[in-house]
């Protein structure tokens, strides 16, 4: 005598039916139009749920379009200087680097060294340092300054307050 396989069956609102073959539970699928999806393989009995499968995999598509919507996404955005950058224009960048805090995107501040200026890398250092108490209301140093071949680079934050 060959035994039918036994699934734990939950009805479409949720209430559990009981353990039943899986003909019947099948047939009691097909009565109410609905589909027999199989929740959780592993457990024993298998459970099983009566459910619309087409509108289901609808409504998980539509969560994840909404769950997309609502998160933000930081871009990094890059300001260059150069040791020998002047005033002006070193407030200039200071004001972009500034504005893309506000607007809650991180900033790498990139030093390029050219020719025999990489002999003095304690200058990069220096206008990292200004940079960094320029913008302290502003945001956080993320990433302190580092030296890479003829390039000195800090990563900033906004602050996780804002």
């Amino acid at each position: 005598m060959i035994r039918a396989p036994k699934v734990r069956l939950i009805d479409e609102n949720g209430k559990q039916v009981g353990i039943l073959p899986l003909n019947e539970a099948l047939r009691m699928a097909e009565d109410a139009g609905l589909d027999l999806v199989e929740v959780s393989p592993t457990a024993d009995p298998p459970v099983c749920k009566l459910m619309d499968y087409g509108k289901y995999k609808y409504m998980m598509r539509k969560k994840a379009h909404e769950a997309k919507k609502k998160q933000s996404i930081i871009h990094v955005k890059e300001v260059k200087l150069s040791p020998k950058t002047e005033e002006h224009d070193l407030q200039f960048k200071l004001r972009n680097i500034k504005r893309f805090l506000e607007h809650g995107n991180k900033v790498k501040v990139a030093i390029f060294f050219r020719g025999r200026e990489i002999t003095h890398p304690e200058l990069g250092v220096e206008m990292l340092k200004r940079v960094t108490e320029e913008i302290k209301d502003y945001g956080v140093v993320e990433q302190e300054p580092k030296l890479e071949g003829r390039n000195m680079s800090m990563l900033i934050a906004p602050h996780p307050s804002k």
